[in-house]
């Protein structure tokens, strides 16, 4: 089963479910063994799947980290935070967690844009 880890101690990711943001992008670092990689990504293709048939889902992309490392960052964008939340929360989402590997940690953290003068726009 999947260990859930804050990517952010101060505010981890049960704490940012109740705020209200739109849209939000969800940062997910993912650890495996290297022996489990397979094991992660078919995991994470069945979530990823689910997750896309839900309300407010708008787009992910996965990344590996090169050299062969075993973490692996995902990249999703949400409508808003009620949206992610509700699939997060579902009890169909929790069950899925117990299909990956024991050595996966994830460290989910929701994230808004940032408006930086010629460079960000929010």
């Amino acid at each position: 089963m999947l260990t859930i880890a804050p990517l952010d101690a101060q505010v981890p990711i049960h704490m940012q479910l109740g705020e209200s943001a739109s849209p939000t992008i969800l940062i997910n670092l993912f650890t495996v063994d290297a022996t489990d990689v397979d094991a992660l990504l078919k995991a994470w293709e069945v979530d990823a799947n689910w997750m896309k048939q839900q309300p407010g889902y708008i787009s992910t992309q996965l990344h590996r980290g090169i050299a062969g490392s075993n973490v692996f960052l995902n990249y999703a964008v949400w409508e808003s935070v009620a949206h992610f939340r509700a699939a997060f929360t579902h009890p169909e989402f929790a069950s899925a967690l117990e299909a990956y590997p024991s050595s996966a940690i994830a460290q989910p953290h929701l994230f808004s844009r940032v408006a930086v003068p010629n460079l960000c726009t929010e």
